[in-house]
């Protein structure tokens, strides 16, 4: 008995370790969910903070893969002691996805338009044309507005005179809710041109039949800027759903006007969390100029003031958009010093913010460029989130987790 009791241990060992060695290494969702027991945005979560390895799925490059002894890893330590209240609050938490999307994604250290590498688009392709990929439609043309009210006030910058120009049409557009898909994107491209005349000002006319960063450039008597505006206008069409997106899409999803939208997304990315970060870059440099590199980073860090120049969650490797453009520009030496040493003091390499103000000092752009280029772009990726959050028919209205005093009996 001792002996067949034996074989029949070596046996089961045996076929446990074959089955072991056959099972894929990479997972779709649907298994790595049922694995670690938790709801789509926990994993999209841990993909995030870099506990899940995610890649395309060869097959269907808008669906992702993940690595299997990172799932089971993530599923042991958290099965049977998260509640769902821990789970939302985690989900919304900096940065990450809390609703499935099909536009963008952040795997493997680089950022995908559905599916393919923004990096690898940003060589060749214009803002128009990343458009046409990401509302799933022939490319657009961001014209010269043909509908809505100027605004009455004369704004004192572009970004105000940008905000009145979409506030003006989001008190007379019509709702986007009920509305084809088709109407809602040729009304996208007017509300996109709406916005670029405002933000470039009476030079808008000039190339009104060109790209947007041929307009750009124009505008700004840097025509030779031109290429390396193009493609940083392809890196920042869209990210994820970062904290514009997922505000444009809560405005979407009670059925608001598209320019509505784009208002929100605009508001919440001139914070200095967000698109304002260019703007600590450039006060940094400036401190730099003064300073020196080292003496200036270490001040930043005495009075605990956040270097935007440097790291990203999302890519912990090194922000890969940022790569793609500093590939194209030489640095100016205080830029390259400053770089030197904040990656050798901070362990982080620098990120897109860094490069948005290197090229701003490279091409002798205005001051507010970077924050210029960041929103023109970034009305792409919003209007994309729109369409697709229109085509749920949802609208998104989380729950609290009240913490204030007792509720009277």
């Amino acid at each position: 008995m001792t002996l067949i009791l034996a074989r029949l241990i070596l046996t089961s060992i045996l076929i446990y370790s074959i089955n072991m060695t056959k099972a894929p290494l990479w997972l779709p969702a649907a298994e790595a969910l049922e694995l670690m027991q938790v709801r789509p945005q926990t994993l999209y979560a841990s993909v995030s903070r870099g506990r899940v390895r995610a890649k395309p799925d060869a097959a269907d490059p808008r669906r992702s893969l993940y690595h299997r002894d990172d799932v089971q890893r993530v599923a042991a330590r958290t099965r049977g002691r998260r509640s769902s209240e821990t789970v939302a609050s985690e989900a919304i938490q900096w940065g990450e996805p809390v609703l499935p999307s099909a536009v963008s994604t952040v795997a493997e250290g680089r950022l995908w338009y559905r599916g393919q590498d923004a990096c690898d688009l940003a060589q060749r392709a214009t803002l128009e044309d990343v458009a046409g990929l990401l509302w799933e439609s022939a490319a657009p043309r961001f014209a010269a507005a043909s509908s809505g009210p100027a605004p009455a006030n004369k704004a004192a910058t572009p970004l105000q005179a940008g905000l009145l120009a979409l506030a003006a049409r989001a008190a007379t557009d019509p709702p986007s809710r009920g509305r084809s898909r088709s109407a809602l994107q040729a009304e996208a491209a007017d509300v996109i041109g709406t916005l670029a005349d405002a933000l470039l000002g009476p030079s808008a006319s000039q190339g009104q039949g060109a790209h947007l960063h041929m307009r750009l450039a124009a505008a700004w008597r840097r025509p030779r800027a031109a290429d390396v505006l193009r493609r940083a206008l392809v890196l920042m069409a869209d990210h994820e759903l970062n904290a514009s997106t997922f505000a444009a899409r809560v405005t979407a999803s009670t059925g608001a006007s598209l320019a509505a939208c784009l208002l929100t997304g605009l508001s919440t990315l001139t914070g200095p969390l967000h698109g304002g970060a260019a703007a600590a870059v450039q006060a940094l440099m400036r401190s730099v100029s003064t300073l020196g590199s080292e003496a200036a980073v270490r001040e930043w860090l005495a009075h605990d003031r956040p270097l935007a120049a440097f790291g990203h969650p999302l890519y912990p490797a090194g922000d890969a958009r940022c790569t793609a453009l500093l590939d194209v520009m030489e640095l100016p030496p205080a830029f390259a010093e400053l770089r030197a040493t904040g990656e050798k003091l901070l362990g982080e390499a620098v990120n897109i913010d860094f490069a948005l103000a290197a090229m701003a000092t490279v091409h002798k752009l205005p001051a507010d460029a970077p924050l210029m280029l960041f929103a023109l772009a970034r009305t792409v990726g919003w209007t994309a989130h729109v369409l697709e959050q229109q085509a749920t028919g949802q609208l998104i209205r989380p729950r609290a987790r009240y913490t204030g005093p007792g509720i009277a009996r």
